[in-house]
């Protein structure tokens, strides 16, 4: 008996397949492929991660209004960054380990809980000494909250779409940073410097409300839940300096730190120079920022499709050459150019973020599930650690460079994330499990 199919049978078969790969494409085919619970994943790491961003800008932003209320020179002032991010190493790492061994979603919620207290926790603070062991508290819990909800949406989401849905999650932190400055332009306009830097820290009690919801409708993706739960070295944190993993370790620390060294700079420093050197008003300081908001925003989404379109390491590549290159001509813009300064915002932050969009599939993708959040937890915030230095110096050398002049380290960072991916292997089409 002919074993050959009945002529109807092709286009029976193929059309679920045909409509299946028609659902995945398209701008949002991304997030159709996530399915419901992963849906639901990708929105509890977005709100986390925006509200992590608003935390961390509350003090950028005021920080103008706080070194005066404490009588603080440029470098105690760039001490508050450098505290932070270095705590937050310790707390990316215990939050990663955390991650592998109650679970993603557990460990997303006790992270944002934990910055939450302590940025209210701020304004409180009597005096800078208070204020700086509050703000290292607080890095405990921004230290970790990212890895962690990067690695909760990296698990649900499909080979074929991995970077660019973690490029949207990255884009959340361009909205955290906007809806940072929109309540700073608001509150600075409308109340004393004195009390106005105190009321940004308190308005941090706003991720309260995302715990709750991430409580009762959000859940680790299954599989990866199931082969975590098999392994014997879930949650180890020694396994990751084994030989298998010590190399990809190494230079994925080194990958952060040039990276982040370059971003914190900008992000610590930028409103401060717009203010002191270059003379605007709060109100004009929220204007210029939202140009480089913008471009952050448009930098995630368009650096998360390039990701899988290019590959990690050359996504990574071509945006550490770009931003450098914005940050050295932003810093270095003639007296009075105002204008040119406002135009330049925005690819600036556009390449400053794409640069970043690739990080949250890349580390992901460099460890195996049972280490998947102590891998990427300690990597990336050792490199936020280490690249604090960049903004520390900048802290130090602004009173004789000026803020503007002392910038171009932040150029610097993003060679040494450059000169890092020569370690690292391309990890494009890599499964999860």
């Amino acid at each position: 008996m002919s074993t050959t199919p009945p002529p109807q049978a092709l286009p029976t078969d193929t059309r679920p397949a045909r409509s299946a790969r028609a659902a995945d494409d398209g701008a949002f085919g991304w997030l159709r492929a996530l399915g419901p619970r992963g849906r639901r994943a990708f929105a509890g790491a977005f709100g986390g991660y925006a509200l992590d961003a608003y935390d961390y800008f509350t003090l950028p932003l005021g920080m103008v209004a706080l070194a005066a209320y404490f009588g603080l020179d440029s470098g105690r002032t760039g001490l508050f960054t450098t505290v932070t991010l270095v705590v937050s190493a310790v707390g990316g790492a215990l939050a990663g380990v955390l991650a592998d061994r109650v679970g993603r979603v557990r460990a997303l919620m006790i992270t944002v809980i934990t910055y939450a207290v302590f940025t209210v926790a701020c304004g409180f603070a009597p005096n800078y000494e208070t204020l700086l062991a509050f703000r290292a508290l607080q890095g405990l819990g921004f230290g970790g909250e990212w890895a962690v909800g990067a690695i909760l949406v990296a698990e649900y989401a499909t080979t074929r779409h991995r970077g660019r849905t973690l490029g949207a999650v990255q884009s959340s932190w361009a909205v955290g940073w906007a809806l940072a400055v929109i309540v700073y332009t608001l509150v600075f306009s409308f109340v004393g410097d004195d009390l106005a830097w105190r009321v940004m820290f308190w308005t941090g009690a706003l991720p309260a409300l995302l715990v709750v919801w991430v409580r009762r409708s959000v859940h680790d993706a299954p599989e990866a839940a199931a082969v975590r739960e098999r392994s014997a070295d879930r949650g180890s944190f020694t396994a990751v300096f084994k030989p298998g993993l010590l190399r990809t370790t190494v230079f994925a620390c080194l990958l952060s730190t040039g990276v982040q060294g370059g971003y914190y700079t900008l992000a610590t420093w930028v409103p401060t120079y717009l203010k002191s050197q270059r003379g605007l008003s709060v109100v004009g300081t929220g204007g210029y920022l939202a140009f480089l908001i913008s471009g952050a925003f448009f930098g995630y989404l368009t650096g998360g499709h390039l990701t899988d379109r290019l590959g990690r390491r050359r996504n990574i590549w071509l945006f550490a050459l770009l931003s450098a290159i914005c940050v050295a001509v932003y810093a270095h813009i003639p007296a009075g150019a105002n204008t040119l300064v406002l135009v330049l915002g925005f690819p600036l932050g556009f390449c400053m973020s794409a640069v970043f969009s690739g990080f949250g599939s890349y580390l992901s993708e460099l460890y195996p599930t049972a280490v998947r959040g102590t891998g990427q937890g300690f990597t990336y915030n050792t490199g936020r650690a280490m690249g604090a230095v960049f903004p520390t110096t900048v802290g130090f050398l602004a009173d004789s460079w000026g803020v503007g002049g002392a910038l171009v380290f932040g150029a610097i960072g993003y060679g040494v994330a450059a000169l890092a991916l020569l370690g690292l292997p391309e990890t494009r089409g890599k499964e999860l499990l």
